[in-house]
């Protein structure tokens, strides 16, 4: 027979054996000593990792001594020779009294060298954001190369000293950067070089500088002190709570540490608090290191700022910043402050990101664009990726950071230390301990990622998220964000480990692809959208594929950073460092090495090569910045004070079980392929949506095809020989991985149906809709959805959804001719509008559950004097509030009532009159509450009366169908008098003394007639509501606006007090609202009954259509 988990083998015993007890003992337990062997068989060989780590380390260097050797101290490396001058080597030489040209001939000889030479800012043209935002003319890349240096400190021994040279170049580049900006103090030891700190007079982006100066220099010192581990270095004072300044640490080049990195990051925080000055606490996007900024002149700070004259701009700053700008500093700034003792940067940072997240919809999406002095969104595109996505990253790793750490002491401010100090909090009250604490951001990472999953995520052909309209949910967009990339690893930190690799894997696919990932590629069209090709050495999938490795252990990540690392290599080298590549499609290589690609793309490729590395083995509370910059709060050397909250102020801890909130266990891995990912059932089906079955396989083949594969005609070169196509994937992966009995799922595709109405001006109700609309059939209303006034012409789109996502299949409509409807959005239709309509694909019908009780209440009629000449407006309808339930509004008609009193308005607009004056009607405001009905042997028929009419369409109701009402509060207390079932048509009672039954039972016999006891009305209290009653049972019911209401049981016939049983059973509704309801049915003139319905189509609920 088979052994367990040992596949199809079999054990074949000789029959002619005679002693088979030992012999198949013998092989039990070989196969049970090979099989943890087997789970290995396919899994990435040690030496083979250990090769691709010493590659990665070669490529690490092979940028970085470049950039040190050609462009340091610049920002970065130009790869390509970026322009062609005729001018000769003398002429650059030559002297200009002209300023301007003075700057311009000095821009072009920093970038004149034939193949490779510095990059720093563009002088000429202020505008060029995207090269000025990031570059300040201080040494960028070494800054963010230095805890790269850091990590390959900690490398395994082997024959190239790699731990040791990394160690030697931390410490030489950290001496070489305070020799270039000063050791951060105020005497003649804190001017460098270039000057003192970052007094330069660069406009940079707030949000770059923080994750890459700030966060680098803070990373960098963090392991000089010993707080973040490097294999062999122990600088002692990580294991006291010595001060480094009183004690500096000595390194081998004689350089002594003291903190300069430390101060050096506070020196450059400080100079970016003036753009926290805004009345929003949303920081403006950029800030003049040297001057501030006089560019925002709304800005609270500016009248008292001391600034030296700067010439006027072509047009007046931009205020928008963005989301993942304005709410991703906390990390940085948090860490500054609790290291320095200065609390300034860790309250701006948590108040900026609270700013954003307090501007989310009502469905909880927040949008890319944000202004930062009026505090209103910038469009309205949600997604995951630019703009937004370091938001929700910092959520979740804020809360990390923090946790385990007190709250921070507000009441003991910090003392200023100079003239020019600044402090924005001063402007703002001080947060509270709730903003500051840990389980806050927790819970804002948990809703952020449930309104993602619910209005992003889409789970047709294989998941992947969308784009959104932030307020709606409605699709808007088809494309997947390179950026987005980042967010399966921020999953897997997060423990939402199914969904990290099933996404992860439509990024893997695109990678297969293309070797780089487009900045944007269309799902919809299956090519990079909208000419955006580029790819400038982006770390996002490599840090997932990191964390995600790290979280299952799966071999198949690895080969997916060996397919990264070949390709980056094949496709990336210049003699002179590493390029982007500004086409993926066609290999054109950009002329300029990101900072990123050395502090963040090597490390995270290394790190994933280096299973042992000590921070892969540190269990602490630390993180990596969005820049890749491991961070973490040291314990017990913070010199920020900190307390502990009295009780009466203690901030509760926060827990919610419908989040995770701990680690799931990894998929187990196959005992023979070795990796559950490779096994997948939706593994292929990822392959197809990203179109790989279409590709041909080139890495078979000598020659780069990958050249011009989105272009109409492409194919592939005989000379290339493609073996296959991309299905599996990523290419680097053995085929033996795969299980050879592995299953593919089905593709699920959503069952769809479209119904289209003819145009028909007769199908129109009335004219109280198209004289408004002049036609059109469709409003929105606000945010709950659209209204339909007329299904002439109208074409719907409906989509098939089942369980889990709604309680049984049931159809919604995602779309009304081209208006794409988010998943929540609601499509309102009067009934009227509906009348008469039957058609097996669009058909009315009535709810026997849930219906309406409409009242009618006088309006108290003010003297007035009036002439013949005077206006008489028509009476107008007033509608009041709904009374709530557990804080639901019921009424269903209040949702749509604003866009029917605005009608209603326009319909009656005055009119002079030279006529008598007629008699004025009586006013009257009308209020609908739902009601439920009950269930069991004891429930009736509501009766069978006519329609209440629409008061906001109808011109006038005189009285409703029933006038005469009896009050008889709990009726437990006996037999009611005879004439309240005789002369009354309505009864209402309240809820609780006694059973339902037992209520009932105390109405006395009557003679059925019109003027006689039609229905009893039982008014339920939000406690009874909420508690399910006090001695009888009920049962639940969800009505089509999610509200709960309670069913009451009539679980036995209906009979008299005496015990005979009634002959005709009295109908009973259940409503809400205690006593408000109670005293307003006493004030009711007369009262109705509104049915409701709903829409269904080929057999099943169209979930989404509210009838009114």
């Amino acid at each position: 027979m088979p052994l367990l988990g040992m596949g199809s083998w079999k054990l074949a015993i000789p029959h002619d054996s005679t002693n088979h007890g030992p012999v198949t003992r013998l092989i039990v337990l070989l196969a049970l000593l090979v099989s943890p062997w087997l789970a290995l068989v396919d899994a990435m060989r040690p030496g083979r990792i250990a090769e691709l780590r010493q590659e990665t380390v070669d490529m690490f260097y092979h940028g970085f001594d470049n950039y040190m050797k050609i462009a340091f101290p610049e920002d970065e490396v130009r790869i390509i020779k970026p322009l062609n001058t005729k001018k000769k080597q003398d002429e650059e030489q030559e002297e200009d009294d002209d300023v301007e040209e003075e700057a311009r001939r000095k821009y072009f000889r920093t970038l004149r060298p034939v193949s490779c030479s510095p990059l720093t800012r563009d002088p000429l043209n202020p505008r060029n954001i995207a090269l000025n935002d990031v570059l300040g003319n201080y040494s960028l890349t070494l800054i963010d190369s230095l805890s790269t240096l850091a990590i390959l400190a900690s490398a395994p021994p082997d024959s190239r000293d790699t731990g040791p040279k990394a160690l030697s170049d931390f410490q030489d580049g950290v001496a070489a950067l305070v020799a270039q900006y000063g050791d951060g103090r105020p005497g003649p030891s804190g001017r460098g070089a270039r000057g003192r700190g970052f007094d330069v007079d660069s406009k940079v982006q707030v949000f770059e500088t923080v994750i890459r100066g700030v966060g680098g220099l803070l990373s960098a010192h963090l392991f000089a002190v010993g707080d973040l581990p490097i294999a062999g270095y122990d600088p002692k004072i990580a294991h006291e709570d010595v001060d480094v300044e009183k004690h500096p640490i000595s390194w081998p080049n004689g350089f002594k540490y003291d903190g300069q990195l430390l101060r050096l990051a506070l020196d450059l925080a400080q100079r970016l608090l003036p753009a926290f000055y805004t009345q929003t606490g949303l920081p403006y996007p950029r800030v003049n290191l040297r001057h501030g900024i006089p560019f925002y002149l709304n800005s609270p700070l500016h009248g008292n700022a001391s600034l030296e004259p700067k010439p006027a701009e072509d047009s007046p700053e931009i205020t928008e910043t963005c989301s993942a700008g304005a709410g991703s500093l906390v990390l940085e700034f948090t860490v500054l402050s609790r290291l320095t003792g200065d609390p300034r940067f860790e309250q701006a940072a948590k108040r900026a990101f609270w700013a954003v997240w307090s501007r989310r919809s009502n469905i909880g999406l927040i949008g890319a664009g944000v202004d930062a002095e009026e505090g209103h969104w910038i469009g309205g595109f949600s997604g995951i990726g630019a703009g937004i996505d370091s938001f929700f990253e910092y959520a979740l790793k804020t809360h990390i950071l923090l946790s385990g750490h007190e709250l921070p002491n507000l009441t003991m401010p910090y003392k200023a230390h100079h003239d020019n100090w600044l402090d924005p909090n001063q402007i703002y009250r001080p947060l509270s301990d709730e903003d500051n604490s840990p389980d806050s951001f927790l819970q804002a990472w948990h809703d952020a990622h449930a309104a993602i999953k619910r209005h992003l995520y889409s789970g047709l052909h294989h998941p992947h998220y969308v784009n959104a309209h932030m307020s709606t949910g409605s699709p808007q967009a088809y494309w997947i964000d390179s950026l987005g990339a980042y967010y399966s690893g921020l999953l897997a930190l997060a423990g939402e480990l199914d969904e990290a690799i099933e996404t992860h894997l439509v990024y893997t696919a695109l990678w297969t692809r293309y070797s780089a990932l487009p900045e944007r590629w269309s799902v919809r069209d299956g090519n990079v959208e909208g000419g955006l090709g580029w790819w400038p050495g982006r770390p996002e999938f490599i840090e997932s594929t990191y964390h995600l490795y790290r979280a299952t252990r799966d071999p198949w990540y690895l080969y997916a950073g060996e397919m990264v690392l070949k390709d980056i290599n094949r496709r990336c080298w210049t003699k002179c460092g590493w390029s982007g590549l500004q086409d993926v499609r066609t290999g054109e290589k950009s002329d300029r090495m990101e900072s990123f690609f050395l502090g963040e793309t090597a490390k995270y490729l290394y790190l994933l090569f280096d299973p042992d590395h000590p921070l892969n083995k540190l269990d602490a509370s630390y993180v990596f910045t969005t820049e890749g910059h491991p961070l973490i709060i040291p314990r017990g050397k913070s010199q920020h004070r900190v307390r502990k909250p009295s009780p009466e102020s203690a901030v509760q801890p926060y827990y919610n079980a419908h989040f995770t909130n701990t680690c799931p266990r990894p998929p187990a891995l196959p005992p023979l392929s070795g990796s559950a990912t490779a096994a997948r059932p939706d593994f292929y089906n990822a392959a197809t949506l990203i179109r790989l079955h279409q590709i041909p396989n080139i890495h078979s083949g000598s020659d780069d095809l990958v050249a011009k594969l989105d272009e109409p005609g492409a194919q592939t070169s005989r000379s290339a020989k493609p073996r296959t196509n991309h299905t599996h994937f990523p290419w680097t992966l053995p085929s033996s991985m795969f299980p050879a009995d592995g299953v593919c799922a089905v593709l699920k595709q959503a069952q769809s149906s479209v119904i289209e109405f003819p145009s028909n001006a007769q199908q129109s109700v009335g004219s109280a809709f198209n004289l408004v609309f002049g036609g059109h059939n469709l409003v929105r209303m606000g945010n709950e959805g659209i209204a339909i006034n007329s299904l002439s012409g109208l074409k719907l789109a409906l989509l098939a959804e089942d369980p889990p996502e709604t309680s049984e299949r049931t159809w919604r409509i995602y779309s009304i001719g081209n208006l794409p409807l988010g998943r929540d959005e609601k499509v309102f239709i009067a009934r009227d509008v509906l009348e008469g309509m039957s058609d097996p694909l669009f058909h009315r019908v009535r709810d026997s559950v849930i219906v309406d009780l409409l009242l009618q209440i006088d309006v108290p009629q003010a003297p007035a004097e009036h002439n013949s000449t005077s206006v008489d407006p028509e009476p107008s309808f007033e509608t009041q509030s709904t009374v709530e339930v557990d804080g639901y509004a019921v009424g269903a008609t209040n949702l749509f009532s604003s866009f029917l009193q605005q009608i209603t308005s326009v319909l009656r607009e005055p009119v002079a009159t030279f006529d008598p004056e007629p008699v004025p009607k009586p006013k009257f405001k009308y209020l609908e509450l739902a009601g439920v009905t009950p269930v069991g042997v004891g429930a009736a028929p509501l009766p069978d009366i006519q329609e209440a009419p629409n008061p906001h369409t109808t011109a006038h109701i005189d009285v409703l169908s029933w006038q005469h009402i009896f009050f008889a509060d709990q009726a437990c207390e006996g037999k009611l008098p005879d004439a309240a079932a005789r002369a009354h048509q309505v009864i209402v009672m309240r809820r609780g003394g006694c059973s339902f039954s037992e209520k009932l039972a105390n109405i006395p016999s009557f003679a059925p007639s019109r003027n006689a006891l039609q229905l009893v009305i039982i008014v339920s209290d939000e406690r009874d509501a909420a508690l399910g009653g006090e001695d009888e049972d009920e049962e639940s019911e969800e009505d089509v606006w999610s509200f709960n209401f309670i069913r009451p049981l009539l679980d036995e016939p209906q009979k008299t007090l005496s015990g005979i049983p009634r002959h005709h059973p009295i109908a009973m509704l259940m409503t809400g609202g205690g006593q408000e309801t109670y005293e307003t049915l006493k004030s009711t003139r007369s009262l109705g009954l509104r049915r409701r319905y709903h829409v269904e189509s080929q057999g099943l609920k169209i979930n989404n259509l509210i009838v009114l």
